[in-house]
């Protein structure tokens, strides 16, 4: 999984588009993108969309952002579109671990209702909307067998702290959401799941995009919300594997193959350790997904 996009779920010509845009994954948001008197029609359109759509097989993943669990708002929404088989559930706002336990016994009970097999459906995070959420990015290893993913937001971050932006004049993220967007990464590869990059709200950037998403893949994130169909291209091909990369990822697993009780190869005049043959690892196993 490359690239997720976020859709309003009360909006089934944007539903439409999303499915032609070549995403990884299609986030149908009944949250932040949908206001108070929709939601009750967004609950429905997601339903029938993934519906009419969770059977076939040429699709992207379907999963669904429902309202944080303080709301009061979450338990219909899942009572909504569970039974209609999405992939996951996106949880905004969460804070620790436990908030994902807490998720995961409200899925159980929803997929025993609609007869789904029990962690049918899988787990995404937006871990650090707020500034409590960053001092429990540390607590999720464990939280749920389903969680698959942690991702951040800037957004509503800068609101809860008072920033007055979350980015500088360069474009590039200030110094507390730098922050905010490291330990996210941490975070979710110390809970052995998928680091995401938050959005990049500039949708008519495209160098400003890929820009983002280059140092995005370089530090470690293996995929990247998007908030327009037009990024999608982009996103997927910044982290899709190059053939290049590809290559000297296979001459590393080889040589380590070729020499299993070595600590160190030698490959044209350049030495690799054991951490490269991990990142070669990881690699040709992205490129094979």
């Amino acid at each position: 999984m490359r690239s997720l996009l976020f859709v309003p779920a009360d909006s089934e010509k944007k539903l439409a588009k999303g499915l032609e845009s070549g995403a990884d994954a299609l986030i149908l948001d009944i949250e932040d993108s949908v206001s108070l008197a929709n939601k009750p029609l967004a609950r429905e359109t997601a339903r029938a969309f993934l519906a009419a759509h969770a059977g076939r097989t040429d699709r992207p993943l379907l999963m669904v952002r429902v309202n944080a669990l303080d709301t009061g708002l979450t338990d219909a929404d899942l009572e909504a579109v569970v039974g209609a088989r999405p992939d996951a559930i996106m949880l905004p706002k969460s804070e620790k671990g436990a908030d994902v336990t807490l998720l995961d016994a409200k899925l159980t009970v929803q997929e025993a209702i609609h007869g789904l097999d029990d962690g049918a459906i899988k787990i995404l995070v937006v871990a650090t909307e707020t500034a409590k959420a960053i001092f429990g990015l540390g607590s999720y290893q464990g939280s749920s067998p389903r969680l698959s993913g942690l991702t951040w937001g800037a957004e509503d971050l800068s609101a809860d702290i008072g920033s007055e932006t979350n980015r500088g004049t360069d474009g590039r993220h200030t110094e507390p959401f730098r922050m905010a967007r490291s330990l996210c990464l941490f975070g979710a590869v110390a809970a052995g799941v998928q680091p995401i990059d938050t959005v990049f709200p500039a949708f008519r950037d495209s160098e400003g995009l890929r820009i983002e998403c280059e140092e995005a893949r370089r530090d470690g994130f293996l995929a990247k919300m998007a908030i327009h169909p037009a990024q999608v291209p982009i996103i997927n091909a910044v982290f899709t594997p190059t053939p290049e990369a590809i290559a000297e990822a296979r001459a590393v697993v080889a040589a380590f193959a070729a020499q299993p009780s070595a600590g160190v190869v030698n490959i044209g005049g350049e030495m690799f350790d054991r951490p490269h043959l991990t990142r070669a690892e990881r690699l040709l196993a992205r490129a094979g997904a």
